[in-house]
C-alpha cells in the first residue's frame, strides 16, 4: 500500500517535526528519536520513511508478505 510521491492519501497535515523527533509518512503522527519498538522503518528509492504503530499493524500483511524467506 504505497503512493507515488505527492500522491493524493498522504494523509499529513504538512507540519514538519522538530528536531529529534519523526513524523508518520502516512497519517503525520509525531514520535521521538529513536523510534518507539512499534514503528515500522521503511526504505523506499532511497529515501527512510517511518510508520507509527498504527498505520504499521493496518498494514501488517502487507509487509510480511514483502520478507524474504530467511524471515521464516
Amino acid at each position: 500500500m504505497t503512493s507515488p510521491p505527492g500522491g493524493s492519501d498522504q494523509g499529513g497535515s504538512g507540519t514538519e517535526p522538530e528536531p529529534g523527533r519523526l513524523v508518520c509518512a502516512r497519517c503525520g503522527a509525531f514520535a521521538d528519536v529513536p523510534p518507539p519498538v512499534t514503528w515500522t522503518c521503511s526504505v523506499e528509492n532511497g529515501t527512510r520513511l517511518y510508520f507509527c504503530d498504527a498505520r504499521s499493524r493496518e498494514n501488517l500483511r502487507a509487509i510480511e508478505g514483502r520478507l524474504d524467506s530467511a524471515w521464516w
